[in-house]
C-alpha cells in the first residue's frame, strides 16, 4: 500500500468551553480541550485507575459557531478529524509546537445547554458539518 491516512475518531468531554475567533473575511476558528478516559483496574492492588489524555481540538467556520452555540465544559462529542502540528515561535524565540485535532465531522452526544434548540428546525444533532477552510497554515494565528 503506497497510500497514508491521517484519521482520528474520539468520543470525550469538552475541558473548557469553546474559546471562537472571527477574522475579518468571515472565517472563524474554535477551539477547546477535549478529555479522553482510559479506565482499568491495576491487577496487583485491586485500585481502580483511570487515565485522562487531552486532546486540542480546531473546529472552523459554521462548525465552529455551532459548536460555540451549542457546547460547553463538560459535554459530551464524538468528532472525526486529523492530527495537525502546528510550529510556532515563543517570546524568547524558541520553537514551540502544538499538536491539534482539525476536525471535519462531528456528533453531539449530550449538551448541557437547551436540548430543546438541538431538535429545532435546521440543526440536526447527529448531522456532520463540513469545516475545511482550507490548510491550517493558511489561518492566520
Amino acid at each position: 500500500m503506497s497510500g497514508t491516512l491521517n484519521k482520528v475518531m474520539l468520543i470525550g468531554h469538552l475541558g473548557d468551553d469553546i474559546k471562537i475567533h472571527h477574522f475579518e473575511g468571515g472565517g472563524s476558528i474554535g477551539r477547546f480541550p477535549l478529555a479522553t478516559n482510559e479506565n482499568y483496574t491495576n491487577k496487583n492492588t485491586g485500585e481502580k485507575i483511570t487515565n485522562t489524555e487531552w486532546h486540542n481540538v480546531v473546529v472552523r467556520n459554521k462548525a465552529a459557531e455551532i459548536c460555540e452555540k451549542y457546547l460547553s465544559k463538560g459535554d459530551k462529542i464524538y468528532i472525526e478529524g486529523r492530527i495537525k502540528t502546528r510550529k510556532w515561535k515563543a517570546e524568547d524565540g524558541a520553537d514551540r509546537y502544538s499538536t491539534e485535532i482539525n476536525v471535519n465531522e462531528f456528533t453531539f452526544l449530550n449538551t448541557k445547554k437547551d436540548s430543546t434548540k438541538l431538535s429545532s428546525p435546521g440543526i440536526d444533532q447527529s448531522s456532520n458539518f463540513d469545516t475545511r477552510l482550507g490548510e491550517p497554515d493558511d489561518l492566520p494565528t
